[in-house]
């Protein structure tokens, strides 16, 4: 039996824009164009929930082919309120062929989606749908990338603090001596003064011992924190650096899930975490701030600040968005930090989010409509 809330209809749009002034210097980045994968889910009663990925390494045909073979056969003809239930066939069904990376992935486009059609329905924004713990919540500027150097960095940082955010981030490793990286930070300190928070991302790029080295030095300037500072599967790594630093040592965007993440809950040593919306959705997030919760362990999410802000809004244990300022242009209504260094989710159905449609109709690359 059909209802309102049967879906009928996966839409994808794959885009290819291209960046708001200058590609981000980041060392590890090299896209000449902003890649972006949007899904459209249709029910029969004419709801329309919006996902939308930006992967950051290509694979939009790749997310494409995915959903058209391994996600849509178990989406079709189900209610769009089961999201739980669709999230786990989605996973149990697609266990063998990666319980990790494009299929995990495409499946968070589904779960987010499915979550904006729920909010539509009830006529809530997703933070009051979910129970609202705030409706304010701080940021920190990202952006201070390692490929714009020393003046690059400090003057991205005084865009950010002009804005009225308390906080920046700034990135270190990959390009240059970890000796360098330190000399970079004690500059940003001298920049900003003691009123503002430096977060410091590694990007994974040192080893352990190379982390601890630099780290002490990095202690005397009082950073916020340091971020992903060995690869992701290192976490005898992450406890070792933690052990011997005063900074905290924070992780977690590389991880799929809280079965990634396990070994941060078993050996509590990291004190917040950075779960990406991309691994696991809306869905799979909340549980991570949940699980997180009785350890004191709090959540600074990874990117795609328009749409955690609704997450960080509705859990009790929210640390900072991150306020990656390179896809505002995208909206009808982006989301915007205040004078006062926080964010507030729109209040607008669902996550609140619509293509501005000349993004959508000029820079489209493909895409196909999937109705079972």
């Amino acid at each position: 039996m059909t209802t309102a809330t049967t879906i009928t209809e996966l839409r994808t749009t794959l885009l290819q824009v291209p960046w708001r002034g200058a590609a981000p210097a980041a060392g590890i980045l090299s896209a000449a164009k902003r890649d972006i994968f949007v899904l459209e889910i249709e029910t029969q009663g004419g709801l329309i929930g919006m996902s939308y990925l930006m992967p950051l390494r290509g694979g939009l045909h790749t997310l494409d082919a995915c959903v058209k073979e391994l996600i849509a056969p178990h989406v079709i003809g189900r209610d769009a309120t089961e999201v739980e239930a669709i999230w786990q066939t989605l996973y149990k069904s697609n266990f063998w062929l990666g319980r990790m990376g494009v299929t995990v992935f495409a499946q968070s486009a589904v779960d987010m989606a499915l979550w904006d059609i729920i909010g539509k329905r009830a006529s809530l924004p997703l933070f009051r749908l979910w129970g609202a713990a705030r409706t304010e919540v701080p940021a920190y500027g990202s952006g201070c990338f390692r490929g714009l150097g020393r003046d690059g960095m400090i003057a991205r940082a005084r865009e950010f603090t002009a804005q009225g955010l308390k906080a920046i981030k700034m990135q270190v490793a990959h390009i240059r001596p970890w000796r360098e990286d330190v000399e970079n930070v004690k500059a940003m300190r001298e920049a900003m003064g003691g009123g503002i928070e430096i977060m410091i991302d590694v990007n994974m790029g040192w080893d352990a011992d190379t982390a601890i080295q630099a780290g002490h030095r990095i202690d005397e300037f009082d950073p916020y924190w340091l971020e992903e500072p060995v690869i992701a599967e290192d976490f005898a790594g992450y406890r070792r650096i933690a052990a011997a630093l005063k900074t905290r040592v924070v992780g977690g965007e590389s991880h799929f899930g809280r079965n990634d993440l396990r070994p941060f809950f078993e050996h509590p040593s990291t004190p917040i975490l950075q779960p990406d919306p991309m691994r696991g959705g809306y869905s799979e997030l909340r549980k991570i701030a949940a699980a997180a919760e009785p350890w004191g362990i709090r959540i600074a999410p990874h990117l795609f600040h328009e749409t955690m802000v609704h997450v960080m809004a509705s859990i009790p244990n929210a640390n900072y968005l991150e306020y990656m300022d390179w896809n505002d242009d995208l909206w009808i209504e982006p989301v915007l930090p205040s004078k006062n260094g926080t964010m507030s989710p729109p209040e607008r159905p669902g996550h609140g989010l619509a293509f501005r449609p000349e993004i959508l109709k000029d820079f489209k690359i493909g895409g196909q409509r999937l109705t079972g």
